[in-house]
């Protein structure tokens, strides 16, 4: 071994190894267990940040772990390709998406494989290659002929930068997913649908069956909310003078109908222009229509937002009261949520109430508290609106003082036995539309002609190609692309045109993971019986922000494939771990907001193992990195050499300059010419130092060995037991931490304290040289473990010196150390004692000890005996293994 550690030549040689010998290349292996890690795939942006060095850093710790257990393991990458961003990325650099976004993935590429992730780089996709797109155009066909995909207008979200349309899980709030300042707006156009609903009690069932416990709480929560299932009926309000027409109402809360002052309609209601022809101000209830469809979501829907209205002059018919009621558009109801019309009840929803409040209409309170100290006249004027259950007041006619539950089924029951209404579930969540009006995508592979209608192109023309030579800068480029539009019916062939919007990007995400399963195959998207070995994924790494976006889509993209007959099982992924965000500045890092960090600097000055060591370190998986980009000042000359800082902003200043705006550890803020400081990671620092003193530890003993030395023929005294205690208790520590919540900063520390354990044996060697029998083995056996133990987080440098250790072959094919049971017990236990809550002393115990032991020793250590003194002993509280409570007077 080299005298220095040297982490740049240790890297390349390893890296230039694994690739020559397609170390983590694998194949179906019917004798070995399986195990699929994925992360998901990165957006081709330009270059990767630390974000995704830890997010990538995490997945590979966990695939190493699987290897490492003997498990056959698929660590596939790839490339989202497609998509608007790429394509105003490239227009804004005056390229063209492909040229821009390839490009960005040769960059990205070498920069992934630089950091030395165990990748199996044979199965590489990218969504923009007709090899990968061709098959979203044949799952789109298979798709079309089961009906599980749909054409029809609709309004839709329009983001006015992407210049295209958006799903509404891309709109969520109110603006576009990727320009987060641009609020959406309501457009009408043709679109393609995925029949989503259809897969809605199968979602549902699944978040309260086999993924509770194996995703993350909150994006189960998050799916379930987006879903949103709601029980109710469905109740049909008559104009008045008009019984064949009818306004119809979801509400949740039939039992509260006798209370209802009005029925409000969504400015976009189907009956909007009916009712505008009768009404006396429809000039100004049409300005009002105007005004609201130009509003964004978050304004309409915000608990803030003035709740504003007008009544259109029409009345309806209460079916159980005979009531007539007001007719109102109001800007808070929406077209797409429920019906499109509610029933205004004032008495018992807050969002009514205060409409009814502001407009002056009557509030009539019809649910009582179940209460048996007030009276109803008291009751009917408080607590204003009441939203409980209870029973139904005197003026609910046949029903009054029905429970409030019973009357939910009861008035339902009776809506459908008269024909008004039924009961009926409902959910927040729509078809997915997927039409894009941009170019950069894969084209829908649909032709319409006019003696025919709409038909699938013919299976054998696919791939249906983007054209080279396609204009990005004006809107809905294929559109204006002659050869590209100009189709022959498959039916009839006569003439056609070809559809020419284009897929959503997340149909790409959808399936690319199934995809690397057989990623070489030209006859099919995937073979089922690979499919069925590799998957579904094992364990997959993402961020919460795909909750309700990828992560819905792509659960019931595979029960799309399911019934389509691809693959038998109804779930694709069995555990999720969504991933803590790195942040600077307090935002999370992006190209967009301008905040990255570039590892290539990191990594060419401490290397890529101790990068990853120091982020990895930084915090458990889930959890947030607040990463500080700090600086030190290297210049001699200036008043600030060697002091570490902040960087609040680099900037120019007014002769074009950079200079930094820096804050000291004291807390004074001062600018820096940028030719004064360079960039500094400590963490990444320390961790190289770290990693040299381990090189150092296994350069000294690599070749001292004990032929024929075994546990069971060497006597090993109390030192040597030590070291073995410390090993085994290491293993044992690092087992748990992957099993239970992937602790990877548990694990990195837990390997600087054996090794500091196996610097203390060395220290207090004579001479520093092995003398007693057993000497070299507990070293060996703790330096093993602890560079397989290492080999997730660091694998290049436990590489090199596994090798020097005299291990032929590669690390992938060592195995994780079991751990002796008895060598990983404790050797005593230190409970801490309190007296009267303060802690007082500590008492040594067997890791057997009963609580009668604990509580004795306790309370005849000589410091809680003096703490105890002049006083009576009025209880003693013992918590089993971790402390002693006494308890005087």
């Amino acid at each position: 071994m080299n005298e220095k550690y040297l982490p740049q030549d240790v890297e390349q040689k390893w890296q230039k190894r694994w690739a020559d010998d397609r170390v983590f290349e694998v194949a179906v292996n019917p004798e070995k267990p399986k195990f699929y890690a994925l992360e998901m795939l990165p957006y081709p942006s330009g270059r990767i940040h630390i974000g995704h060095v830890r997010n990538y850093s995490i997945g590979d710790a966990f695939a190493w772990y699987k290897r490492l257990q003997g498990f056959n393991v698929l660590h596939p990458i790839g490339w989202d390709a497609f998509g608007m961003p790429a394509e105003n990325a490239a227009i804004k650099n005056k390229m063209r998406p492909d040229v821009w976004t390839r490009s960005n993935i040769d960059v990205m590429r070498a920069q992934l494989q630089r950091v030395g992730f165990s990748y199996d780089w044979s199965r590489e996709i990218a969504s923009c290659n007709a090899d990968f797109y061709r098959w979203n155009q044949w799952f789109f066909i298979q798709m079309y002929k089961q009906g599980l995909v749909y054409r029809k207008r609709a309004t839709v979200n329009w983001c006015t930068e992407c210049q295209t349309s958006l799903a509404n899980e891309q709109a969520e709030g109110g603006f576009c997913w990727r320009h987060t300042e641009t609020p959406v707006e309501k457009r009408e156009l043709e679109q393609w649908f995925v029949r989503l609903t259809k897969y809605n009690e199968e979602l549902l069932a699944a978040i309260d069956g086999e993924l509770r416990g194996n995703w993350p709480e909150r994006v189960l929560t998050m799916q379930r909310n987006w879903i949103g299932r709601s029980e109710g009926a469905l109740v049909d309000f008559a104009l008045a003078g008009q019984p064949e027409k009818k306004i119809r109402i979801f509400t949740t809360r039939i039992d509260t109908i006798f209370g209802a002052n009005a029925v409000v309609v969504a400015p976009e209601h189907p009956m909007m222009a009916e009712l505008l022809a009768q009404a006396p101000n429809r000039a100004e209830i049409e300005a009002f229509i105007e005004r609201v469809r130009s509003l964004s979501f978050v304004d309409r829907t915000s608990e803030t937002a003035e709740k504003q209205g007008f009544a259109t002059g029409a009345f309806v018919v209460n079916p159980f009261s005979q009531e007539q009621l007001p007719v109102w558009v109001a800007n808070f109801v929406l077209a797409e949520y429920g019906t499109g019309a509610i029933m205004c009840v004032p008495a018992h929803d807050e969002r009514d109430y205060e409409f009814s409040r502001k407009f002056h209409l009557p509030i009539r309170r019809v649910i009582l508290p179940n209460s048996n100290n007030d009276t109803e006249d008291t009751l009917r004027y408080s607590e204003m609106p009441y939203l409980g259950p209870g029973f139904l007041s005197s003026n609910c006619g046949a029903y009054v003082g029905m429970d409030s539950e019973e009357a939910r089924t009861k008035l339902a029951e009776i809506a459908h036995e008269q024909g008004f209404g039924e009961s009926t579930v409902t959910y927040r969540i729509r078809d997915w539309g997927i039409s894009r009006q941009r170019a950069w995508g894969t084209p829908i592979p649909m032709v319409h002609c006019a003696a025919c209608g709409i038909v699938p192109a013919d299976e054998k023309d696919l791939p249906i190609l983007l054209p080279d030579d396609l204009d990005f800068n004006i809107g809905a480029p294929l559109a204006h692309h002659p050869y590209f539009v100009t189709a022959t019916c498959p039916n009839c062939q006569g003439p056609a045109r070809r559809d020419t919007d284009t897929m959503d990007t997340f149909v790409d995400s959808n399936w690319y993971y199934f995809r690397y399963c057989d990623a070489k195959n030209d006859r099919q998207a995937f073979d089922p019986a690979v499919v069925k070995y590799w998957m579904p994924v094992d364990f997959y790494i993402g961020g919460i922000e795909h909750a309700v976006l990828h992560l819905i889509y792509t659960r019931v993209w595979s029960k799309i494939m399911r019934d389509i007959g691809l693959v038998e099982f109804n779930e694709p992924v069995k555990q999720l771990l969504t991933q803590g965000m790195v942040i600077l500045n307090g935002v999370k890092m992006s190209k967009n907001k301008g905040n990255v960090v570039d590892p290539d600097e990191m990594i060419e000055r401490y290397g890529a193992d101790a990068t990853r060591l120091s982020i990895l370190f930084a915090a458990p998986p889930e959890k947030e990195v607040d990463w500080k980009k700090m600086l030190r000042v290297m210049n001699p000359d200036s008043p600030y050499c060697d002091q570490v800082f902040k960087l609040v902003r680099t900037y120019a200043d007014e002769s074009g300059q950079m200079v930094h705006d820096i804050e000291l550890q004291n807390g004074e803020f001062h600018t820096l010419p940028e030719g004064d400081g360079m960039v500094d990671y400590p963490a990444a620092e320390g961790a190289m130092r770290y990693l040299a003193r381990l090189w150092r530890l296994v350069r000294k003993w690599h070749d001292r060995t004990q032929p024929g030395a075994t546990a069971e023929n060497l006597h090993f005294n109390e030192l040597q037991q030590g070291v073995r205690r410390a090993t085994h208790q290491t293993i044992k520590r690092i087992s748990e931490a992957y099993e239970d919540g992937l602790r990877l900063n548990v694990t990195v520390a837990a390997c600087m304290e054996l090794t500091n354990h196996l610097y203390e044996f060395d220290g207090k060697l004579k001479d520093g040289e092995p003398t007693a029998e057993g000497d070299c083995f507990v070293m060996k056996e703790g330096i093993e473990a602890l560079l397989v133990l290492l080999a997730p987080l660091c694998p290049h440098i436990t590489q090199e010196c596994w090798e020097a250790l005299g291990h032929p072959g590669y690390l992938t094919d060592a195995r994780w150390p079991v751990f002796d049971a008895e060598l990983a017990r404790e050797a005593h236990l230190e409970i801490p004692v309190q007296v009267n809550g303060k802690i007082r002393s500590k008492v040594l115990v067997a890791p057997d000890a009963s609580d009668d032991h604990i509580r004795e020793a306790a309370l005849h250590d000589a410091k809680v005996m003096a703490a105890m003194e002049g006083k009576t002993v009025a209880k003693v509280i013992v918590v089993p293994k971790r402390l002693v409570n006494v308890v005087v007077k």
